[in-house]
């Protein structure tokens, strides 16, 4: 985007209004909810009433109870159902602009809602006797809350492609040092998604009528003109990336001259990489401290990813053993080799164990690896070797490794404790050796089938941006975040980007 595209995108979003976009999405949000909760809740009771399937559910129930016998009360149960489900979910902030649009908060909070409004309706029933029918509330309960996730998934990509175009978005003013404005400012332009559109920073320097080095960002002013600043960029967020330029004084008075509702102040803390789990915000004697939890891999954390593991692993092996049955045939009939590719990786703790794959190279492929290493490539980074066009790859390991199907094998690994599904890339020894002191910390986790090098571009990152991804999965895992990464990594296999 060109400077002058920048300067009328911002008039564009001046114009609408810092609250417009937050209050237009969040009643697109209400509608929506509206229209799938009642279809679900409805659809329901026209189940239970209509298809004769109350009886299979509610044998046993007392027949003078009203509640059993007629489906008009029902339909009182489902708008007070109705009605109390989309007074929760607003009540919680389901729709709140902070956790709208990325993330797994949006996500979290409609479960909690959901579990926690049925749990009131059995103590209801419980205290006061009523036999509801427990096949309606077991119906509308989970297909409410798929829906409603389903529903937020669709609402959320729409948000993206939004946010993208710069819309939909929190129009940012930068306060700090010119390091940490342009540090933060090209963190935030790497996830637009998020929701923050940066329109101007204010640093040290105030040099007017020039932008932060390699963007088309504009210095609006020093940190001592942050007020005129805001009217020229018609920014509503102002986020303090660092503070040696700002007194404590000074904050205190920017956050009192902001307009109630329609601008936020928000101060970037030093912590890079850090999942929001582990930061938890403890007021003491007037100071909002941060606290950063120490990551921890013992106990029952270890023990819920592992049986996690084995029972996933397990049932993958059964349910896909005619697919791996047909790639074992088909890689040996192709071509002459072995069917299995065995390589020594490195896992827990620094042990080594024998990672296994479908063939999808020349046998000799280790041997041509020192000639391709002088050759120029376009792919990889300076750590792994990577070739678009291999020419040690098999025609049949093209097909394999395009949908990942080469791998399908550490599934065994992964039964066996070597692997996990989801973890950091198993490295080689030859890697391990050239690792900084910092990057051994992966090792703190076993390796895994996928992770967030798999979901965020595989082989076309660079070493850098790997070791990132793998040290922040291994300081913030957590088995949402597994779940997250397992449905991410289908659409990653499916698109086939950075595999070769």
């Amino acid at each position: 985007m060109t400077v002058d595209e920048r300067q009328q995108t911002n008039v564009v979003h001046r114009g609408q209004g810092s609250l417009d976009w937050r209050r237009a999405y969040a009643r697109r949000l209400v509608i929506s909810d509206l229209l799938v909760i009642t279809v679900t809740v409805a659809l329901t009771q026209l189940i239970w009433f209509g298809f004769g399937l109350k009886n299979a559910f509610t044998t046993g129930a007392d027949a003078s109870d009203p509640f059993s016998n007629f489906s008009g009360l029902y339909t009182l149960i489902s708008i007070a159902v109705v009605l109390l489900w989309m007074l929760t979910l607003s009540l919680y902030g389901s729709r709140g602009d902070r956790i709208v649009g990325t993330g797994n908060s949006e996500y979290r909070v409609i479960f909690d809602v959901s579990w926690r409004l049925f749990g009131l309706f059995a103590i209801f029933a419980f205290l006061f006797r009523i036999d509801f029918s427990r096949g309606f509330f077991l119906i509308s309960l989970p297909l409410g809350v798929i829906a409603l996730v389903v529903s937020r998934v669709l609402w959320r990509r729409w948000l993206k492609k939004q946010r993208k175009s710069g819309f939909y978005s929190a129009q940012v003013l930068l306060v700090g040092s010119m390091d940490s404005v342009l540090h933060i400012a090209k963190e935030l332009g790497r996830f637009p998604e998020a929701g923050y559109h940066v329109v101007g920073a204010c640093t040290a320097s105030g040099r007017v009528a020039d932008y932060l080095p390699g963007t088309d960002i504009p210095i609006a002013g020093s940190v001592d003109l942050i007020g005129p600043a805001i009217a020229a960029t018609g920014a509503d967020t102002i986020v303090i990336t660092s503070s040696d330029e700002l007194s404590p004084d000074k904050i205190r008075e920017l956050s009192w001259s902001l307009e109630p509702g329609r601008q936020h102040l928000v101060v970037a803390p030093s912590l890079t990489d850090i999942g929001g789990p582990r930061i938890h915000t403890r007021p003491v004697a007037g100071l909002p401290l941060i606290h950063v939890e120490t990551p921890r891999y013992e106990g029952f954390k270890r023990y819920q990813k592992r049986i996690f593991d084995v029972v996933s692993s397990g049932a993958l092996i059964l349910l896909l053993s005619p697919v791996l049955i047909g790639i074992a045939m088909i890689v040996r009939l192709s071509t002459p080799g072995p069917v299995f590719f065995r390589q020594e990786r490195v896992g827990l703790n620094g042990s080594r164990f024998s990672m296994m794959k479908f063939r999808s190279m020349v046998p000799d492929a280790e041997a041509l690896l020192n000639e391709l290493v002088l050759e120029d490539r376009d792919a990889g980074n300076t750590m792994l070797f990577k070739m678009k066009d291999d020419p040690r790859i098999t025609p049949i390991g093209k097909v394999l490794r395009r949908y990942s199907l080469d791998e399908l094998p550490q599934l065994f690994n992964v039964f066996r404790g070597d692997m996990s599904l989801i973890g950091p890339r198993p490295p080689l020894q030859r890697e391990v050796d050239q690792y900084e002191n910092h990057v051994h910390r992966r090792f703190l986790m076993k390796p895994g089938i996928t992770g967030l090098w798999q979901v965020s571009g595989r082989s076309d990152l660079s070493w850098e941006d790997s070791v990132r991804l793998d040290l922040y999965y291994v300081e913030n895992w957590s088995m949402v975040g597994d779940f997250v990464i397992l449905l991410k990594t289908a659409r990653a296999v499916l698109g086939s980007d950075g595999a070769y």
